[in-house]
């Protein structure tokens, strides 16, 4: 189960979210979340539109600090007054974002070489090399020199998860992957991000709407309510969809509207 008792010792290995309070001045967006990624586990943040599991994901990356509360990588705390130890832990993080954030002025290869040229001291054809396995890893071989605007929408997304995982990433986190593509498309991004999890033993923290790629890919997942302004269910979304507590949760996994405000059910 993803919930973490917030009295209970942060767990050793994984990624734990501890008493986290999101906020933007007097405009609470969550609150009091406390949830454990197990290593090597694919865990979706799900909800509504609007309840904030962006911003949550924006917190969890470091590129926003939270109002209260942790983020916590196998032991060490994300906002560390340690510099060099923040660093380092950004560095075991990759992200893909909803837009991929291509460089449309950049190849395909140069995009994805961009990472080991700022962070690493490998030569050029040792770069070549890295690039050329990761573009291999997402279905990408030989694209090197093909500029973004010449790939397809999901050759777009597979382009950016090799750039993501170029530093060879702990932990892999997903803004709304499955966004814009077609279904068949979509199916084949969730193989291969389950692929890529098997394969590089990958923590997997994706943010999704998308009940297909949530009932195909998620291990664990937590739905951010917007009404509340809390999490309210923690588990498997199979399960959840059947038996979660509230019926705001069930509907959402079920795709049936909610008629009135609920409480639990």
């Amino acid at each position: 189960m993803a919930e973490l008792d917030s009295t209970q010792p942060v767990p050793e290995r994984g990624v734990a979210v501890r008493d986290l309070t999101l906020a933007y001045g007097d405009t609470v967006v969550q609150q009091d979340l406390s949830f454990h990624v197990q290593p090597a586990s694919i865990f979706v943040i799900m909800g509504v539109s609007g309840c904030g599991k962006s911003t949550l994901l924006r917190h969890m990356i470091d590129l926003e600090q939270a109002e209260q509360g942790d983020v916590v990588f196998d032991g060490h705390r994300l906002w560390t007054d340690d510099s060099a130890e923040r660093a380092a832990l950004q560095r075991r993080i990759g992200v893909l974002f909803q837009s991929t954030a291509l460089w449309s002025s950049m190849s395909v290869g140069e995009n994805v070489g961009l990472p080991l040229q700022l962070h690493t001291r490998l030569s050029a054809a040792e770069i070549r090399d890295q690039v050329a396995f990761k573009l291999a890893l997402v279905g990408l071989a030989g694209q090197e020199s093909r500029m973004p605007s010449e790939l397809s929408g999901g050759m777009q997304k597979r382009a950016g998860l090799a750039r993501a995982i170029a530093l060879d990433p702990d932990y892999l986190f997903l803004d709304e992957p499955s966004a814009g593509l077609d279904p068949i498309t979509s199916q084949r991004l969730d193989s291969l991000i389950m692929n890529l999890r098997d394969a590089l033993q990958l923590s997997v923290i994706a943010v999704t709407h998308e009940l297909p790629s949530i009932f195909t890919i998620a291990d664990d997942s937590i739905y951010l309510d917007n009404e509340s302004r809390r999490a309210i269910a923690h588990g498997d979304p199979r399960t959840l969809a059947e038996h979660a507590e509230h019926a705001r949760v069930r509907a959402f996994l079920n795709r049936q509207p909610i008629v009135a405000d609920d409480g639990p059910s």
